[in-house]
């Protein structure tokens, strides 16, 4: 665990003074220098992005001075001849911050030499180098040195010299201020000026060669392939033209049907390739439209495609930082999907074509709705219309449709269409699981593939495990021991909170933007009310509703609030009767053939609170019986380890289970928190998981992955598929989606004391508790 260190704080002048519960930890500023015509700028060099700073020519100093200045640092280092006295924390600080002069690739070839000892082209706290590095001042022309010292200052100066490398400049005028930022600001800085933009990805001619890339794509056919809904001809006729054109794309373009089935989408795995999405259409008089994509962000470096969850909370993010029409651009395609492709997908790649994800489209709506401008109030409204009608029919047509609906007791389960065995998982991923039924064959696991994916060969419990295995690909916590074999089978608290979301959602926007009365102009059959025939449902008189239990046409059927109120009214009844667990104060899941719940303690048991399903008693219960069982050093826990149960060589760690701790669940409990009033618990979680995020940045050379092992509070976790987020050369470019967008959301729920404190790595038991970390020997 890193201990408090002096760090600036980002105003000047300011002292960062902690609660009468902690040690008093002061963090000095330096006033940068004054220079009247340059005073703005150098006082802000340090948050100005790299494009401004390093972007410019500068006249520098003379060259020889470069020279001899890595010459010197050769001989301190690799010769021995300088001893150097550490520096003490009450020398005394400087009125201005330095400026020094590099030498961009000698000096980072210098760094890279002595400090980064597990050749990695980061550097760690782990890194064994001397952890002490010389800089020519640019007062004395390079001739004057003065030592930067520790992990955290000598990675953001082999960041610093990358960016300027990365601009084409051979030397710079270094700020000091630049390698001492605040670890807070910093971060924040760059997910906002940096990370979100190399996350952007868009589909159309000029996107297309980066989009089309697809690690996950081992079939024989390795061109790149789109494919364009039949009934977007002119979409089709753009992209015919584009791979005419530019022929170096080697680009293929098909079309998907608008009733496609699982055998189509099963027939076109050796043939895979990126989905069309929402594009902006540009008439041309005389000619075939010219169409623009619309820009969506990524969850991480080595993805090109459009994921559903992670980009509801990336979208979080997105909004924390201004980027309204980014955000409102997923929604877009989000409707897109629903439109021609029944649903939000897990991914816009033709084999995720039967799946979806989490469902978080109304708060996503919601969200970008509030954040539109003001004066563009009509606009706003039809984009609002057009928006919740779009969720209507992926409410009605997914997840209360079969064979996601479970009609007893109403529950919804992650449930998708699919046959055979998923074509993006690596390609050994299965060989465990398949060897004995290939054995039962007499032939190969390769041949045994082809057969049973053919439907040559029949094996119903294989067609179990992988029912099984897509719904938990379905259910975003691709793997977990919570969902091992049974996923399919469960009505989550996760989904049924979501849902209850939904038609909280859709009613109040119903009742407050359109007078309580709204058409839909799409048709699509709506499913009945009241759900679940095994427990009895007694009408509300707070709602008079005429019989809704027979089919329905949409656009027959005017929208009320009191429907989509009693909906969700009727959702909490079901929920207290099979998710709800009094006696242990939790919400779990509950297996529809079994007929019983789940004894997995799972942290989404926070998400009634976050969806306002539960009642404040229950909500009680959770933070008095469970908050315990979840909280650990850096954040909460997705599940217990008695939940999760022993690992071994034969039953090896899930990277949803118990010790992981991922980004998702930080958000979603300090909204479910925050919204019963359990405001310093909520103010501590999101400290915790910050503390975690800015403790990985600092020492392991500016890192921000997708998970972190929430026991140890950092990002080493030994699980399947890695770590996304930490393979990375010399700076960090792109951190993780959801991750940043925890960062920039977790620093909202934060106070100013509290923020003050991140930034000078003040420990959460410390800040709140006024406990003490032993110092090691």
């Amino acid at each position: 665990m890193a201990s408090p260190v002096d760090i600036p704080a980002p105003s000047v002048g300011a002292t960062v003074i902690l609660p009468d519960t902690s040690p008093a930890v002061v963090a000095s500023v330096a006033m940068s220098e004054s220079e009247a015509d340059e005073m703005d700028l150098r006082m802000r060099a340090h948050e100005l992005d790299a494009s401004v700073l390093y972007a410019k020519n500068v006249r520098r100093g003379k060259a020889r001075t470069f020279s001899e200045t890595i010459a010197r640092q050769r001989n301190v280092y690799q010769q021995g001849q300088t001893t150097r006295q550490r520096r003490m924390s009450h020398d005394e600080k400087p009125a201005k911050s330095r400026k020094f002069l590099v030498d961009v690739q000698e000096t980072m070839k210098l760094v890279l030499e002595l400090e980064d000892t597990d050749g990695n082209f980061q550097i760690h706290n782990t890194d064994k180098g001397p952890k002490v590095f010389s800089l020519g001042t640019a007062s004395s022309n390079g001739y004057n040195s003065f030592d930067i010292r520790g992990t955290y200052q000598l990675s953001n100066l082999l960041q610093e010299l990358a960016l300027a490398a990365d601009h084409g400049q051979k030397s710079i005028v270094l700020d000091e201020a630049r390698l001492s930022e605040n670890p807070v600001s910093r971060l924040s800085r760059m997910i906002r000026h940096s990370f979100w933009g190399n996350l952007t990805r868009r589909i159309d001619g000029d996107g297309l060669e980066k989009i089309c890339a697809d690690p996950k794509n081992r079939s024989k056919n390795q061109a790149p392939r789109i494919y364009v809904p039949e009934e977007e001809v002119e979409m089709r006729k753009y992209y015919e033209r584009i791979a005419k054109e530019r022929p170096n794309l080697r680009l293929k373009v098909d079309t998907i049907p608008k009733d496609f089935t699982a055998e189509w989408v099963r027939d076109r795995n050796e043939k895979p390739g990126i989905l069309a999405l929402a594009m902006k259409e540009i008439k041309r008089e005389g000619q075939d439209s010219d169409f623009e994509g619309i820009p969506f962000v990524v969850p991480g470096a080595r993805f090109n495609e459009l994921y559903n969850w992670d980009s509801y909370f990336v979208s979080l993010g997105l909004l924390s930082d201004g980027m309204v029409d980014l955000a409102k651009g997923i929604v877009e395609h989000f409707l897109f999907e629903i439109k021609y492709y029944g649903k939000i997908l897990n991914g816009n790649r033709s084999y995720y074509l039967c799946r979806s994800q989490p469902p978080f489209l109304t708060d996503l709506i919601l969200q970008v709705f509030s954040a539109l401008a003001p004066e563009n109030a009509a606009e706003n409204k039809e984009w609002l219309r057009r928006a919740i009608q779009g969720a209507i029919k992926e409410y009605h047509q997914v997840w209360m449709s079969a064979p996601r609906l479970h009609e007893e007791t109403g529950l919804s389960r992650f449930r998708p269409d699919g046959i055979g065995i998923p074509p993006e998982t690596e390609a050994s991923h299965f060989t465990h699981v398949i060897q004995p039924f290939a054995d039962k064959h007499g032939i190969s696991v390769n041949e045994f593939n082809e057969k049973y994916n053919a439907g040559e060969v029949h094996e119903p419990a294989l067609d179990e495990y992988f029912l099984h295995d897509r719904a938990v690909r379905e259910s975003g916590h691709d793997t977990t021991y919570r969902f091992e074999k049974r996923c399919a089978n469960l009505g989550t608290i996760d989904l049924c909170s979501l849902l209850y979301k939904y038609e909280m959602d859709i009613g109040t926007a119903i009742k407050e933007f359109f007078d309580d009365d709204l058409d839909l102009v799409e048709e699509f059959e709506l499913s009945p009310f009241p759900f679940g025939t095994e427990q009895p449902y007694t009408p509300s008189p707070a709602y008079d509703l005429p019989d809704l239990s027979g089919p329905r046409n949409s656009k027959t059927s005017k929208q009320t609030s009191a429907e989509w109120f009693a909906r969700a009214e009727r959702r909490k009844e079901l929920a207290d009767q099979y998710l709800w667990h009094e006696g242990r104060g939790i919400y779990t899941d509950y297996d529809t053939v079994k007929e019983k719940q789940s004894l997995y303690d799972t942290v989404t048991t926070f998400w009634p609170m976050w969806a306002g399903m539960a009642s404040p008693a229950q909500a009680e219960k959770i933070m008095v019986s469970s908050l315990h069982k979840f909280e650990a050093a850096g954040g909460l826990l997705s599940g217990t380890e008695g939940s999760r149960g022993r690992i071994s060589l034969s039953r090896p760690n899930r990277q949803w289970d118990y010790p992981a701790a991922w980004p998702p669940h930080q958000i979603m409990a300090w909204g479910g928190l925050q919204k019963y009033g359990y405001e310093n618990e909520a103010h501590r979680l999101a400290y915790r998981w910050l503390y975690m995020v800015t403790c990985g940045f600092v020492n392991a050379g500016g890192v921000v992955p997708e998970k972190f092992n929430a026991v140890e509070a950092s990002a080493n976790i030994d699980a399947e598929y890695g770590n996304q987020g930490t393979d990375f050369k010399l700076i960090p470019k792109e951190g993780f989606g959801w991750t940043n967008a925890s960062f920039q959301v977790g620093l909202e729920v934060l106070s100013s004391h509290e923020r003050r404190a991140l930034g000078t790595l003040t420990p959460p038991d410390t800040f709140y508790f006024g406990k003490t970390e032993p110092v090691e020997a």
